[in-house]
Parts: structure tokens; sequence; C-alpha cells
């Protein structure tokens, strides 16, 4: 079917340019550079505590810069609260929405329930930490009042073609924001337990500690695989779309986020202006009238189109490479590509990579350059142990012969013995590019402009009519003080009128389209024409500066939110007549006939295939004599992708008696089963946990790993603590991820297609800096989870969470023995019998237990 190329225009739209602000200096980078908006964070509740942030003193100043230059200013809230935190974070968000912040980016379900309260129209985005990978997640945001969805990291354009299509079938479209460039996070952003588990710091409250950029040891089935060089096997290369920018426009998305709140204000301008410029590029280019090609939209990009892509100059990829660099790559928009993903040579920044070493000679490094150096440069020498310290320095001179270049350094700036033929040459800095992104956001008047339309009316003997329009909607209309006349010379042609109306040197705005509506030749003094330039500018920017009116009750509060106590609900007397409970989550058949041979009552199973489970669901339903227990529950993998509902369908193939819940598709498919909330829907306060209970008709939830003790008791007091269940001991899933560590390090495949499947036929480990081994495992989608391989046990708060009501306790098991599972599970049946002390089962596991227990993130003392 021929395509009509109308509809392909009409289609497109141009996706807003979203830029990182960590302080004043970035924010200003952003807007002098092109950003559509720039996102920022406050000194609570945000996802980069790291980051210089605003203080919210400085929010009304701050919109009001944006909102002058016509720039959107979103603010992230992007963090777990905790029950305590409620009354402050609403205070927090009656501050953000007074102040006329365009949006919020929130990841808690709580919160975002909570905003809702406050204003019936106050944008919420989805932020990526919500974990959001299917049509099913975007329908969740949605019925939250979410106005935007900001997508996983992990999702290929073939994807997030699939849920625009499956939203739009749905009729639960919404815009859809995806990261354009910046750093990889190698686990699913909102499900990374990995700070949590080695530090006690969460990076679901903004305190990632990055273990993934360190290096680490791969064992496989005892043996240490030699890598040789590649030892940043979970450090991802930094995400860059410049090559798929026209697939990004083409896909519908409405947003284009740029990573990097950490980061300084000439890598906000630097990265901004490419994506701007290219951004440009790409609609020039794709607006531009040709003949009609197959399949409308969707069709291959022509060769011009590439223009702004592969092909278009080697001068952006030099600027994103300096901006900071661990490797640039398209990511996941191409799909899994296992080889490409984690080169695994370095986890830190890197720059443009200049040649290898050849000759050492006379204080000079000979190089065959690849990448062009200038004296001034910094660079550094790779000799393949970044975790060493490494020689480098700025240049002194460069001499050229040849094909070959000598680099000169000054004397005594580095230690020329540490160097080596072969070593590898990355230029870091270029002083001479940072001047130049310093000065584009240096000064007080605006460097970039963006356009206004301008129309122009008048008939003879009256006044002329002047009609502007900014990119946002704002419109003014100006008349003359003196009427038009009849020209004798120098008619007001639209030579003319551009010549005058377009001098906005100094303003915001540059002119457009002017549209000449004139039909005569008339004449107006140059000074009135400049009055009327003078008062457009005035009217626009006094229409820009008015803060934005949101709706925000005074006369509400969470507490409207937090869960009623019902009569059908029992007492806490009542609760404590009931015993306590031990859910047991076993990895394997035989771990699960160790526990049921223990006399557990409710079993749940997360096996690697999910066609295993219709065995273990049969063993367990053999047991069953007359009464209805043992009962079994078992596991859909963490994350859902689009076309992933035969894996779904497998597990529900189990006829399993239940089935626990880690995503919103899998609310949706489970619906009419008996359910169970996981830990990875975050439930963290009472809103959220009083959400899932209303909406999904769970049975339990398991309360957020990211809680500890104090905290747990104030949820577990905020809400009945019937409607939870704590996991207390352990091996925390630190990284979960799209990566395939078997298939990238134990194969030369690029995917499940090719890899051979190391997973299905190696036991493997990583081996951290400290010398722990934390147990690798893959489930049905390939996705990776990297578990703690030391234990965590809450076993000394068990008597007092009793006393709170709580009757369901969990333990899991990753990769234990049958028997070791056994000692375990008398272990904590003596703990909930009173029969010993969690000091004592502590102790107890300490010896038993060869890699030894931790507290884990429940004993983090509560003041983070």
């Amino acid at each position: 079917m021929k395509s009509d190329r109308s509809l392909t225009q009409l289609s497109l739209q141009r996706p807003e340019l979203l830029a990182p602000a960590g302080n004043w200096d970035c924010a200003k980078a952003a807007v002098e550079n092109g950003a559509d908006a720039i996102y920022f964070g406050l000194d609570r509740f945000n996802a980069r505590m790291r980051a210089q942030n605003f203080t919210e003193a400085d929010l009304p100043q701050l919109m009001a810069f944006l909102h002058h230059r016509g720039v959107k200013g979103y603010v992230t809230v992007n963090t777990l609260i905790f029950p305590k935190e409620l009354a402050e974070a609403q205070q927090y968000l009656r501050t953000i929405i007074a102040a006329g912040v365009d949006a919020v980016i929130v990841q808690d379900v709580g919160i975002c329930r909570l905003i809702r309260h406050l204003s019936p129209d106050f944008p919420i985005h989805a932020s990526t930490q919500m974990t959001i990978t299917s049509a099913a997640g975007v329908e969740f945001a949605k019925s939250l009042g979410c106005q935007l969805v900001v997508l996983a990291r992990e999702c290929s354009l073939q994807e997030i073609n699939k849920i625009q299509q499956q939203i739009a079938l749905q009729e639960t479209s919404l815009p859809l924001e995806v990261f354009v460039h910046g750093a990889l996070c190698v686990a699913y952003s909102g499900q990374c337990l990995t700070s949590e588990a080695l530090g006690g710091r969460s990076a679901n409250r903004g305190e990632c500690a990055q273990a993934c950029r360190m290096p680490y040891d791969l064992i496989a089935d005892g043996e240490v695989v030699n890598l040789k060089e590649r030892k940043y096997l979970l450090s991802p290369q930094d995400l860059a779309g410049l090559d798929v920018l026209p697939d990004l426009v083409k896909s519908g998305v409405t947003c284009l986020k740029i990573e990097g709140r950490l980061k300084a204000p000439e890598y906000v301008a630097n990265v901004t202006r490419v994506y701007r410029q290219a951004l440009d590029g790409v609609m020039t280019e794709l607006e531009r009238p040709f003949p009609c090609r197959e399949e409308g939209i969707k069709a291959p990009l022509s060769a011009s189109e590439r223009g702004w892509g592969r092909g278009q100059s080697d001068r952006e990829h030099y600027n994103l490479e300096m901006a900071f660099s661990r490797g640039l790559y398209t990511g996941w928009f191409g799909g899994i590509n296992n080889q490409e993903l984690v080169h695994a040579r370095f986890g830190k920044k890197r720059g443009v990579y200049l040649g290898e070493v050849s000759r050492i000679h006379n204080e000079q490094v000979t190089v065959k350059l690849e990448a062009p150096v200038k004296p001034g440069d910094g660079i550094v020498f790779d000799c393949g142990h970044p975790e060493a310290k490494e020689e480098g320095g700025r240049v002194y001179a460069v001499v050229s012969k040849g094909k070959e270049t000598m680099l000169t350094f000054g004397r005594n700036d580095l230690n020329l013995r540490r160097v080596h033929i072969g070593d590898r040459i990355w230029k870091t800095s270029d002083p001479e590019l940072d001047k130049q992104l310093r000065q584009s956001f240096a000064g007080e008047n605006p460097q970039f402009q963006r356009p206004i339309d301008l129309e122009v009316y008048g008939e003879i003997g009256q006044a002329l009519i002047a009609i502007a329009r900014d990119q946002l909607g704002n419109i003014v209309q100006i008349e003359s003080a003196i009427s038009l006349v009849e020209a004798h010379t120098k008619p007001l042609d639209t030579d003319r009128l551009q010549e005058q109306f377009g001098r906005l040197g100094n303003t915001p705005f540059c002119l457009g389209t002017l549209t000449n509506h004139l039909s005569g030749t008339f004449m107006l003094p140059v000074s009135e024409l400049n009055r009327m330039r003078r008062e457009i500018v005035a009217q626009l920017e006094e229409l820009r500066s008015q803060p934005k009116r949101w709706q925000l009750r005074s006369d509400v509060s969470f507490q409207d939110l937090l869960p009623s106590s019902c009569p059908s609900f029992p007492t806490l007397q009542e609760t404590k007549a009931t015993s306590p409970s031990l859910i047991v989550l076993v990895r394997n058949l035989k771990q699960l006939q160790a526990a049921l041979k223990a006399g557990i009552e409710t079993l749940y199973c997360e096996f690697e295939d999910p066609r295993a489970y219709r065995e273990g669901v049969q063993l367990v339903h053999k047991q069953r004599q007359q009464s209805l227990l043992p009962t079994i529950w078992v596991a859909p993998p963490r994350i859902t992708k689009p076309g992933e509902n035969w894996i779904l369908q497998q597990v529900r193939a189990s006829e399993a008696d239940g089935y626990l819940i880690r995503n919103y598709d899998q609310l949706q498919f489970f619906a009419q089963d008996r359910c169970i909330g996981d830990f990875s829907l975050n439930v963290a306060n009472p809103l959220t946990a009083d959400y899932f209970q209303q909406h999904f008709g769970l049975e339990r939830l398991t309360a957020s790993y990211d809680l500890n003790i104090t905290q747990l008791q104030d949820l577990l007091v905020s809400c009945p603590p019937q409607w939870f269940e704590v996991t207390i001991h352990q091996h925390m899933p630190m990284f979960h991820m799209e990566h395939c560590v078997f298939c990238a390090f134990l194969s030369t495949g690029t995917d499940y297609t090719n890899c051979g499947r190391p997973c299905e036929k190696q036991e493997v480990k990583l081996r951290d800096r400290v010398g722990s081994e934390h147990v690798l495992k893959a489930d049905v989608g390939c996705r990776n989870t990297v578990f703690n391989g030391t234990a965590q046990t809450g076993a000394e708060y068990v008597q007092r969470l009793i006393q709170l009501g709580l009757r369901q306790f969990r333990i899991e098991f990753v990769n234990e023995t049958p028997e070791q599972v056994s000692k375990t599970i008398h272990f904590y049946t003596q703990l909930l019998q009173g029969k010993i002390t969690g000091s004592q089962l502590w102790r107890e596991l300490k010896l038993q237990n060869q890699l030894g227990v931790t507290r884990g993130p429940m004993g983090v003392s509560a003041l983070r």
C-alpha cells in the first residue's frame, strides 16, 4: 500500500529535547544550547542526591528564568517515600505545584496518588524508576493519573513501536519519553538493590554507589575464566542515540532525554548542542517532500535522512566523546547485542581514542594518530589496568613526521618509565573546546533564541497590525500608533518587514516565518516599526513570566488516603492469637523437596525454566491429603516486554495455587488468579500498599527491601499488618539486568539465538574486589540476576515484628543444598515458635553458612 506523504508529515512531531541540570550553570548551559526543557532535583527525594541540586527557595527564580526563555522545568521526585516522610513530601509537593513547575517526575505509586489528590491537573511524569517496559505499564501509569511515561532504557526501537501500536489500539495512549544519551545503568532502574545490599545506600533513594563500574572476576564451575583485560563485566558503554535519531522521531516518542545531573555544565552545553542541531537537521530532512515510499513512517531510512546519522560529521561524535565517554553505543535501541553493550575494559571516563604507543625515545612518545591532538590537550596512557594509577598529562608539543606523530610533555609531568609500547592513548581534555562551551552560556544576554512567527495586516489610512506567536502558544497583537500612508519610496515589502522585525538581538526571540498580508505599497516610519517590535517582545515576555496556575486544594491531606480500619480486618488482638507462618521460596526441585519434607505449608518457586513449574506443582499437590495445604505459588520473571506473554502462559499452565506478581503485565494477566505482590512492586508506604490492595485484590504484599526495621515498623503500624509479608532471610537480588553475562563472556554469540546457552551448562559467580563471590542466574527471558553471595537475615527483629501483628515471614534460597535448606528452615521454625532468639539463630547461621550472614538493610540505621 502506498503511503500518503501528507499523512506522514502529520504523524511526525518534533520531540522535546530534555536536558539535565544539577545546578544553575547547568541550567543556563542547557537553555543557551537549545534544550526545550530541563529536569532537576531539589534537596530531598531525588535520585541524584550527590548532585549539587537546587533548593525550594530557588524555585521561583529558576522557573521565572526558564519560562522567560520558553523552556519548561520538571522537578524529580523519583525515589521511594517512607511512611514517616509523607507529611514532609506533601508540603514539598505543595511548594513545587505553587511555584508553577511544569511537571514532576515520580517513582513512588503512593506519591502519584498524593499529587493527584492535592491537584487535579498538575502533570505527573512516570519515572524510568517505575520500570515500565510494556503497554500494560503505560496503562498502569495512566490509571495513577500520569500524563507521560519515561520508558525503561532497555526498550528497543522495535519494542517502542510495538508499545505505541498497543496503547493506540487499547486507547490508553500517553506520550512516551526515552533516554537518548548518557550513562546506562546495567540494572533495570527501580530494580537495583546492589548499593542497598552491599552498603545500606539505596539506589531507590538517590544514593547509588555505582558497584556496576567496578571490576569482577568471572568464575565458571569453580574456575576463574581468563578474560585477559576484560574485568568490568557489568559496566555498559554510554548511550548515544545520535545515529538512530530519525528512527526515534519516526517512533513517535514525545521527548528525548539526556542523562547527566551529576555532570559539569560543559557536558550539558556540549551534548545539548549536538542533539539540538542533529534533531533540527532530522526534522528538516523528514519534513522535506520526496516521493512516497512503502509503509509510511515505518519505511527504511533514505541516505539523505541518514545525513543526520552515521555519516553526518566526525565532529559531533568527537564532541560527545569529549563530553564524557566510557565508549559510545546505541544501547538497546537496536535490540540485544551482548558482545557490544559491555566491552569490559574499563568502567570510567576515557574520551577520544588517539592510537597506540609505537615508540618511546628522547622524552617523546610516538603514535599513529587516529584523532587530532594539539598542545594543551590532556591525555592518559591506558596499559589495561584502569584500577591502578595511570600516567597522563598535558601535551606540550606535537610534531608530525609522515604517518607518525611525536608527542612531547612538560618536564616532570609524567614518568615515561611507566609508559609502554602498545599502551592505548586517550584524549581526556580539550581546553579549547571547554572554553567554547563555557562561552556558550556566559554573560547575561540570551545566546540561544527561539523563533516567533509574525503575521502583518493593514489598509491605507488604518493602523498596521502585527500578530506574533511563540512556540509555546503565546500570542500578542500590536497596532501601530500611526496610520499607513501611500509609499512613494521604500514601501513595506516583505524584505523590509523582515529586516525591521527581525532585529531581535539580546532578546529570547528570533524571527521565524513572516507572513505579509499587505496588498498595496504602504509606508510607516522606521521608528514606529521599531516601537512595535519592542512592544511585541515586551508583551510576549510578560505572558511568559506569568507562573503556571495549577489547581491546588488546600482542604485535603495525605491522611485522607491512608487505609481506614475496616471491620472485616482482624484486630491486633485477634491477629496475635494466630501463629506466625514461615514461607519458603526455592529455586530448584531438590530445594522444594527439602522444604516439603520440613513441613512448610506455603511454598514459592522461582525456577529458571517455567516449564519445570508443572512438576513442582504436582509434587506439592501429591503431598496433600484431605487438607488444602501445602500451597504452592510460582513466580513469573521480573520483567515482561511486548511479545512475552507466552512466558506468562507457560507459568499459568503449571496450575499452581497462586502467583507471585512482579510487574504491571502480571497484575493484568493474573487478575483472575490468587496473587501475592512481590518486592519488585516497591511498596514502601501506606499509600502505595493501599493502592495495590484496593485495585488489584492482592492477598498480601511483600514489603520493599529498601525499608530498614524502623521504616518497616512504621509501615506495619500505618496499615493492617496482615496485608504484608516480610523477607527475613535471603541472598539479596542485587542487579537485575537485560545484559547477559553468560552470553557476553562465555560465548561469542550476541543473544539467545546464537549463544549456545552457557547458562544451562555452567554454574557462574562474579567475584568482587573484596573476594565475595556472587551467584549469577539467568531467567527464561535471558535476563540475569546477580544474587549477593552472602545471605542476609532479619532474625533479630522477628519478635518485634510479631508484636506488631506481622504473621507471614519469608525465607529464600538460591543455590543452597537440600541439607542447608533443611537446616535453615529448622532454625527459622524454632525462631518463630520462640524456642531460640534472633541472636542465637544469627550465631548458628554464622557457623553453618560458609559465607556467613549479614544483617542486611533491615538493620541499617534509620538515619538515611
